[in-house]
């Protein structure tokens, strides 16, 4: 459920878009009065996108017949339950009709049941067979049928039931404002206590949408409300948000062991980056929220404090999809937002809270946070003998995520939301927890017997689609085959056309350019060295040139990057620009075929740079040694940002 809500949420920051920018605007302005109002369109209909949204979410196959039952389910009772239609059912005045019945139309509760409902009847009767008279309304057809049919049933038990259950809605609402700032640190605490579970989207509706009455969302972005009290519910999340977490990141950069300091950065740079600008938290909650679970709570503490303060103070800000950057900057101009610069200040405050206090606790209780965990004993982790060669670093990882998961037999539902995978398993005590986090995962949740959960981060896509083709191909890949069959078939393929051989391979400029250390990529595939040592440029051009003599022994479907095998047997991944598997072979053009052999100097592949750059990518060019199990040294005396010509020397690689 909690994956499904996604779906609706996402919508949410067009409205923030539209209604902030139009708030920007001098208000005279005819397009400030056109973009509010189509951001309050898309706020008006919350309900019926939560319907639709959850119907089509936990659909078995997020089918579209589903989201049409959803609408249906919804405006069932929306229509019946009208003050107008009550008013005729019972024959009295429209006046005389119980307030709540007013708040069925548009109300995320009823939303909400709607589109559950929808897709449990969709789950059960999709592939229903009716006798051949009946036979068109077979399968798909029935599922929205049976959704009116039964909501009219739901809507009858409402016609009686609803007046109760608003008023307990309503007066847990009242309570909670009743408390003001301590009901608002109460909301912040709790919410991020319940993200492991993911019940904290439930929480969310009650006080953001318009389940209670409470509508803090809802009325902030559509100017409804007291300037100051609008937006409580919100505001002190951007302190923590923007401030907090990457000051706390920091905290654990600083105690993790020299050793693990590099890819512990890596981590939390990232982590922290996504915090800042677009408020998504998880890749640095979960890095630490089960390794160091007491920390967490500190976190959730803090949250609490940070929200409640806010409030107390009628500081107020608002945001759609989470208190990021973007958000606080479309917020800033909206009518309720409240001395919003004053969430920077405390922002700063909380930065140096969190600092000190997550410092202080990892030391405290030595706290084994991402860096200072012991390093695993040797054979503990699986050798990725998976191929590197042929493969992106996020379809390699999603392989080595399937194999350590158990592979086809253990799998029997893949799926994935903004930042986690969510994979439903025959049996979790499978799994090889050690394997999962050597790929470089921020972290892992086991929730029970059957549901895990993998976190990737923002980039969760490209890892989930790989791993759900490998599910849906049924592919049989076991740790097991990993570290054995799969490696002795490598090695024989490999022993076909070369033979390891001691000796030295030079290792030339793979263009015109800038010499860039690796460490400095800005891709932390690279930077950490995970999928090998050796260098990168910056091309002046995009003509790609062999770094080595040898034998073209891949080259990449989408053409950003080919495999070289030199003669004394390093396999050689020479990979244009970062991220740019996703171009789709558009700015490439190659020149070489497998099995090819070439020398130094000699053209591999064209690049266009401007498209790349246009594409919003990084056309940094590296050269990796896939296999540095055969390397016994390294020498390299290029310096940082050293101009190189294609023919320059870089590095000198002995093998064993």
């Amino acid at each position: 459920m909690g994956r499904s809500i996604q779906l609706p949420i996402s919508v949410l920051p067009a409205a923030a878009l539209l209604v902030g920018i139009g708030h920007w605007l001098p208000a005279k302005w005819a397009a400030a009065t056109f973009l509010q109002a189509g951001g309050n369109a898309v706020l008006g209909i919350l309900a019926l996108l939560f319907a639709t949204g959850l119907a089509t979410g936990m659909s078995k196959n997020n089918d579209g017949a589903a989201a049409i039952a959803g609408v249906v389910a919804y405006f069932v009772p929306v229509s019946v339950l009208a003050p107008t239609s009550v008013a005729t059912l019972f024959g009295i005045k429209v006046s005389a009709v119980n307030p709540a019945f007013s708040s069925i139309s548009g109300n995320v509760f009823i939303g909400i049941m709607s589109g559950l409902i929808a897709a449990a009847l969709y789950n059960r009767f999709y592939q229903t067979k009716l006798p051949m008279a009946l036979s068109f309304f077979s399968g798909k057809r029935l599922v929205p049928i049976m959704a009116a049919g039964v909501m009219l049933l739901v809507t009858l038990l409402l016609l009686f039931v609803w007046p109760l259950v608003y008023g307990w809605l309503v007066s847990f609402g009242k309570f909670m404002v009743g408390l003001g700032a301590v009901g608002a640190g109460l909301y912040g605490f709790f919410n991020r206590l319940l993200i492991p579970t993911g019940l904290h989207q439930a929480l969310n509706s009650v006080f953001w949408f318009n389940v209670a009455g409470i509508n803090d969302l809802g009325n902030f972005w559509a100017s409804h409300g007291t300037k100051g009290v609008t937006g409580m519910y919100m505001a002190g999340f951007f302190p923590i948000m923007m401030f907090g977490l990457p000051a706390g990141a920091l905290a654990i950069y600083k105690n993790a062991r020299p050793e693990r300091k590099k890819a512990t950065a890596s981590l939390m740079l990232a982590g922290a980056f996504a915090s800042f600008f677009t408020g998504v938290t998880e890749p640095l909650e979960f890095s630490f929220m089960f390794v160091a679970w007491p920390l967490y709570v500190v976190h959730a503490i803090f949250t609490g404090l940070s929200v409640g303060f806010a409030a107390f103070m009628h500081w107020t800000a608002g945001f759609t999809f989470s208190a990021g950057f973007v958000d606080f900057i479309l917020s800033a101009r909206m009518p309720l937002a409240n001395k919003p610069y004053m969430l920077l200040v405390q922002g700063v405050v909380m930065a140096f809270i969190y600092y000190f206090g997550f410092d202080f606790a990892i030391k405290k209780f030595n706290l084994m946070t991402p860096g200072r965990e012991e390093l695993p004993a040797e054979g503990d982790v699986p050798e990725n003998n998976l191929s590197v060669v042929g493969d992106d670093n996020y379809t390699t990882k999603a392989k080595r995520i399937y194999a350590a998961i158990g592979g086809y037999e253990n799998i029997k539902v893949v799926d994935y939301c903004t930042t986690r995978l969510r994979l439903q398993l025959q049996d979790t005590s499978k799994i090889n927890q050690t394997a999962i986090k050597a790929t470089g995962v921020p972290g892992l949740n086991v929730l029970d017997k059957n549901n895990l959960q993998v976190i990737v981060g923002t980039e969760v896509q490209f890892v989930g689609e790989p791993l759900k083709e490998l599910f849906n191909a049924k592919e049989e890949i076991s740790l097991d085959e990993v570290q054995s069959s799969n490696s002795s078939k490598n090695n024989e393929e490999k022993n076909k056309t070369t033979s390891f051989k001691t000796g030295t391979d030079i290792f030339n400029s793979v263009a015109n350019g800038k010499y860039v250390q690796l460490e400095n990529v800005e891709d932390a595939a690279f930077s950490s060295k995970a999928l090998g040592d050796g260098y990168a440029i910056e091309p002046e051009d995009g003509k790609i040139f062999s770094p080595v003599d040898g034998t073209v022994t891949a080259v990449f479907p989408t053409k950003h990057a080919v495999g070289v095998t030199t003669d004394l047997g390093l396999e050689i991944l020479i990979h244009v620009g970062i991220n740019t598997v996703e171009l789709e072979g558009k700015p490439f053009k190659m020149f070489v075929e497998n099995g090819q052999v070439v020398k130094k100097g000699e053209l591999l592949l064209e690049a266009d740079i401007l498209e790349i750059k246009n594409s919003g990518k990084k056309a940094t060019t590296m050269v990796i040694i896939t296999n540095m199990e055969h390397v016994s040294q390294i020498d390299n005396d290029v310096t940082s940002l050293t101009p190189l010509q294609v023919g320059d020397k870089v590095m000198a690689v002995k093998t064993k």
